[in-house]
């Protein structure tokens, strides 16, 4: 049964009467922004949606307001769900602020269940309510707005097509196994070539680092190939057998089977549109391969060029942050297929009204966004200051009117999203999502989004206290 809030007395309150002063001043202040009935109310309700029984019966489930404070202690440290858990059960700190207290601490294992249960749409409507949170706060009113895009990457290895292969053979072969398991066969009944693929790339390694080499590298490339089809035929007749015993099975086979006969089903045309760019590219000498799959893990990661010498191409998501005053991002956006950045800049002046109820004073975002119309789109929605850099070459009035000092101003305060884009890589890890798919990335950035606005709120709050 979904519980609201914990109901044990706070052991800082039996043993500690002084517990208090062990607490960090910003973390005190997210304690009591996070007491917030609607906060837990969202997240009560996303509980209750895995098993609509459960708002009535069965035995107490870890409750809400642990859940949400354990989720927000992860991504304000950026830890593992193992991390976590080590953390939390060592500090009484911790302890306390999760309202676990004398409790038993949920294993890393229970805490990630319940994460997933938590989708997209309850982590976006739990943003939303923090937002609010900091309306209340009187941390935001919406005077301002600035937005940015950034990447975050997922988590893969830089994709070759020679390691792209190998991986769909080693998840194939790997599910292979577990479906003999199933089906009561010696792992032997299914081939394991995972030792020639990996001899195979050793060898398209090394003659990739000459010309003269490349004849040798081609015909690598074709006994790799003809391999991996290999694997695909074991993988489709694992399927069928599958598919075959799943109709006389019983009881926990039955889910092992048809568990494994999705994951191949997944797997394969995955592992085949890997096959088609390597023999377009290697063969064919075609590199403009649309719709490339760069991970078999993370098929929905694209190759995102930001023109950054360090990095020049990235592996991930497209990411926008939409920020207020007092650092406080107001909107997120995860893009499904990258967008042009001067095509976002309305639809986020539009969500920025619908949320606070005005138009911002000050409305500014990089050369990126700029454009004649999404100047003029902003002046009409009551925008009274739109920085807007231009983009090539300026005519005398423009740089003059770009020389004014509110315009230079804006332009300053601007930069500060490059700061906030930072720190949500460093502190929140938006650098490299740790969740899988596409719903993953979704909660990944959210909750770190989330976990930056309460630190921005407390810290606000507590600077306006002490000043």
């Amino acid at each position: 049964m979904v519980q609201r809030r914990q109901r044990e007395r706070s052991l800082f309150e039996v043993l500690l009467p002084d517990g208090h002063k062990l607490w960090p001043d910003w973390l005190r202040k997210i304690d009591t922004l996070l007491e917030d009935e609607a906060v837990i109310e969202v997240v009560a309700l996303g509980l209750e949606a895995r098993w609509p029984q459960s708002r009535r019966r069965g035995r107490l489930g870890t409750p809400a307001e642990v859940v949400i404070r354990m989720l927000i202690l992860k991504h304000l440290f950026d830890w593992s769900y193992d991390d976590l858990e080590r953390e939390v059960r060592a500090n009484l700190v911790y302890r306390a602020f999760t309202r676990i207290d004398a409790g038993e601490v949920p294993d890393a294992k229970t805490i990630l269940k319940i994460a997933r249960a938590l989708g997209p749409e309850v982590i976006e409507r739990l943003h939303r309510q923090v937002i609010e949170v900091a309306k209340r706060a009187g941390v935001t009113h919406g005077r301002r707005f600035r937005i940015d895009t950034t990447v975050v990457e997922t988590n893969v290895h830089y994709p070759t097509d020679s390691t792209l292969l190998q991986d769909g053979v080693r998840a194939l072969t790997r599910t292979m196994h577990q479906g003999c398991a199933a089906l009561g066969d010696p792992p032997s009944a299914v081939r394991n070539r995972l030792r020639s693929v990996a001899r195979r790339c050793i060898a398209i390694r090394l003659q990739s680092r000459r010309e003269e080499l490349r004849p040798a590298l081609v015909r690598s490339y074709r006994r790799l190939m003809s391999t991996t089809y290999a694997v695909l035929r074991d993988a489709a007749t694992m399927v069928r057998r599958v598919g075959q015993r799943v109709r006389t099975a019983m009881g926990t086979t039955v889910t092992r089977l048809r568990r494994v006969q999705q994951r191949l089903q997944e797997l394969r045309p995955i592992v085949e549109r890997v096959l088609d760019q390597t023999g377009a590219r290697v063969i064919g000498g075609d590199i403009h391969v649309p719709e490339k799959v760069l991970s078999v893990f993370e098929p929905h990661t694209e190759a995102i060029r930001k023109g950054k010498m360090v990095k020049p191409t990235e592996f991930g998501k497209l990411v926008t942050i939409q920020e207020t005053e007092h650092q406080i991002i107001a909107a997120y956006d995860v893009h499904t297929r990258r967008p042009a950045d001067v095509t976002l800049w309305t639809a986020a002046l539009d969500r920025h009204r619908l949320m606070f109820g005005r138009a911002p004073e000050l409305a500014t975002a990089d050369r990126g966004f700029s454009s004649t119309s999404n100047e003029q789109a902003a002046t009409d929605r009551g925008v009274r200051r739109v920085v807007l850099p231009w983009r090539g070459p300026k005519s005398p009035a423009r740089r003059a009117y770009e020389r004014q000092r509110w315009f230079r101003r804006g332009q300053r305060w601007r930069v500060g999203s490059e700061g906030r884009i930072s720190v949500l890589k460093r502190r929140h890890g938006l650098d490299r999502c740790r969740y899988h798919g596409e719903e993953g990335m979704l909660r990944w950035v959210g909750l770190g989004v989330i976990a930056n606005n309460l630190v921005s709120t407390a810290t606000f709050s507590r600077n306006r206290t002490t000043a």
